[in-house]
């Protein structure tokens, strides 16, 4: 079995992090003498021109679907987008992808759903500005979809991107206390964010949820529907 992952931008923290909860959420489910291969796209230019523009454009959205195209041209069964701030150009790849019958999941619409699950009020944390209203849109529209009403508190971790680890953490906790009474669960816009997910949760003992995770699983879920996986 073979796996797109489409990156827009990596940290050590993000691959390792998707890595490893894809080959959890599938390793354990291959037929015997089944192999999964991880196919890894990355073209950090594409968000550099939608940091500067401030909103995802023409060429970097024409890039993203071309890396779409290349993996399932090398042969992928399935394909994570693992960038929210793009994650909206995903959404307007299914009908494509439904065509090539090539998945192409989003690496935080779980996220986002098991959000709506766990509470009403949600906060949504970044680090980067244009990750923030592609995630509360999707927050907003998988409530829709579910029938609950919610509200959205977000937080931009301003000059985060890049830190350290410790620095990162520090940085992801001073922003969270400004709304932890806001909110009953917070989600982190950013895969790259995943690994604070646990300190920050023990830290304020309310759901932090990161978007590697549940991204593996929608993944896992695509690959079912689609025949490859037992359920």
């Amino acid at each position: 079995m073979k796996i797109g992952l489409v990156y827009t931008s990596t940290t050590p923290e993000l691959i390792q992090d998707v890595e490893r909860e894809v080959k959890t959420a599938i390793g354990g489910s291959l037929q015997p003498g089944e192999t999964l291969e991880l196919f890894s796209l990355q073209d950090p230019s594409i968000l550099q021109q939608v940091r500067d523009a401030g909103y995802v454009t023409t060429a970097p959205a024409a890039r993203l679907v071309a890396n779409y195209m290349k993996a399932a041209e090398e042969g992928c069964d399935a394909i994570l987008n693992i960038c929210s701030s793009v994650g909206e150009v995903a959404d307007a790849s299914q009908d494509l992808a439904k065509y090539l019958g090539v998945p192409i999941v989003r690496i935080d619409e779980e996220m986002c759903r098991e959000a709506v699950r766990r509470g009403t009020r949600i906060g949504v944390m970044a680090t980067l500005k244009t990750t923030l209203e592609p995630t509360k849109n999707t927050v907003r529209r998988v409530a829709r979809e579910m029938n609950r009403k919610i509200t959205v508190t977000d937080i931009l971790v301003d000059g985060a991107f890049g830190l350290d680890q410790k620095q990162f953490k520090e940085r992801l906790q001073k922003a969270a206390e400004e709304i932890i009474d806001q909110v009953d669960v917070i989600v982190l816009a950013q895969g790259s964010m995943a690994y604070a997910e646990k300190d920050l949760t023990e830290r304020f003992h309310k759901p932090v949820l990161g978007s590697p995770r549940f991204g593996a699983a929608a993944l896992r879920a695509a690959l079912v529907s689609k025949g490859l996986l037992k359920a």
